[in-house]
């Protein structure tokens, strides 16, 4: 697609965006304040309700550690992600947030929250200063990809919805912004349909796998029955050399949790490779393995395992479970306290994709220009978890998700001043 010549000199250069989460929004706001006409086209009821999900807990909208730390958390996709990122800091988002009336604040563990901690406030004013720059939100409306002419195709989300008349006429897009989402939380919008519409149009698009997701244990009876349910914190994991702190929760098919999330990454890759993985739980990560000998000398080895480890650590009858699920208990208190700073867990698998936080995945890198415009597609661009990248849970995902946004968005205009 390229500007049509009516458009090029009388009228506003009119963009579909194709999403209406964080990417698709914040492209939208951007092009539109530069003057385009924008559609934003989104299959379900109403927008942003994965922005809605994330926001129930505390919306974490991005974080206040130093620029070449957070620039590390995005991995092997840091260098291509590097210039969306500088041109869409932290600074940037809470002074736009700031804009649409959000005060934000920072937390102790240096992440960036809304005031009032939830995504509703902040979704209101974001559509609000959308409508008020005239972008036009046709929702029930699914992209299906293009017609003979290049232009995008749509059809109703639900059976007897009508597609709004700009649509379903011959109407002309000189852009478009995919912004769909992953695959993940499909039932809120974010089914990766597209994914085998864009391979079919020679865009390489790798396989959306769950990120930031709970992992399979083969427990035994006792722990399923028993324990699931019960949080372990706190606890440090350890696996290819990495150690994260923090709290995770025993389920009836495994292990979920932040401290899991944040190496869920090298987790799910040694388990594609070598069919498992073994995590090393630490669970008492601020005391030594001397301290733990001596505080467990002092209890009678003939006192239960369970009282053993509540009176000399304080620690949950879980403890004493997971122990015996994972090997012979050890008999001294040298041993135990060896056994204690590294409890041996075998994940077996991820977690469903539909029930992760995110995906990775997507449109590879090597298929966008540096616009993030698709090389076999002139004129498209692509924002959010539809690109190929995965990060932690801690502000990580949402700043992404608006820098690329707003990446695409500049692209756009770029391409649309070009002959």
């Amino acid at each position: 697609m390229s500007v049509s010549e009516e458009n090029a000199g009388t009228k506003a250069a009119r963009v579909c965006v194709a999403g209406s989460g964080p990417a698709g929004l914040a492209a939208a706001e951007y092009l539109s304040a530069a003057g385009c006409q924008v559609h934003i086209v989104e299959q379900m009821p109403s927008p942003g309700r994965k922005l809605l999900m994330a926001g129930r807990g505390g919306l974490n909208i991005s974080h206040s550690e130093a620029k070449d730390v957070f620039l590390t958390r995005y991995a092997e996709a840091a260098p291509w992600l590097a210039p969306a990122l500088a041109a869409w800091t932290t600074e940037d988002i809470t002074q736009w947030m700031q804009g649409l009336g959000i005060r934000s604040f920072t937390g102790s563990s240096g992440r960036i929250f809304p005031e009032m901690m939830k995504a509703s406030p902040l979704l209101r004013a974001w559509l609000g200063r959308l409508r008020a720059q005239g972008v036009q939100l046709h929702t029930l409306t699914r992209w299906e990809g293009w017609d003979a002419q290049g232009q995008p195709v749509f059809s109703s989300a639900r059976p007897g919805y009508s597609l709004s008349p700009e649509l379903a006429s011959p109407f002309q897009f000189d852009a478009v912004v995919l912004a769909t989402g992953g695959a993940s939380w499909p039932r809120l919008g974010s089914d990766g349909a597209w994914a085998p519409v864009l391979a079919g149009q020679g865009v390489s698009v790798a396989p959306l796998v769950p990120s930031n997701c709970g992992f399979q244990v083969a427990w035994s009876e006792v722990i399923r029955e028993r324990f699931a349910g019960a949080p372990l914190k706190p606890v440090a994991l350890t696996f290819d050399g990495r150690t994260v702190q923090g709290e995770i929760v025993v389920t009836a098919t495994g292990l979920e949790g932040g401290a899991l999330y944040a190496l869920s990454a090298p987790l799910r890759q040694a388990i594609q490779r070598d069919g498992f993985a073994t995590l090393m739980l630490d669970l008492r990560p601020g005391m030594s393995e001397a301290d733990l000998t001596a505080r467990l000398s002092v209890v009678r080895q003939r006192e239960s395992l369970s009282n053993r480890l509540r009176k000399a650590l304080r620690l949950p009858p879980l403890a004493g479970a997971l122990l015996r699920e994972t090997g012979d208990v050890p008999a001294t208190s040298k041993e135990l306290a060896a056994r204690l700073k590294a409890v041996p867990v075998r994940l077996v698998g991820t977690e469903s994709r539909d029930r992760a936080i995110s995906t990775a995945g997507g449109v590879m890198h090597t298929a966008c220009d540096e616009h993030f415009m698709l090389t076999a597609r002139p004129g498209v661009f692509v924002a959010g978890e539809m690109l190929d990248w995965e990060a932690p849970t801690g502000g990580y995902l949402l700043h992404a998700c608006l820098a690329t946004g707003r990446a695409a968005a500049k692209g756009v205009l770029e391409w649309l001043q070009q002959p």
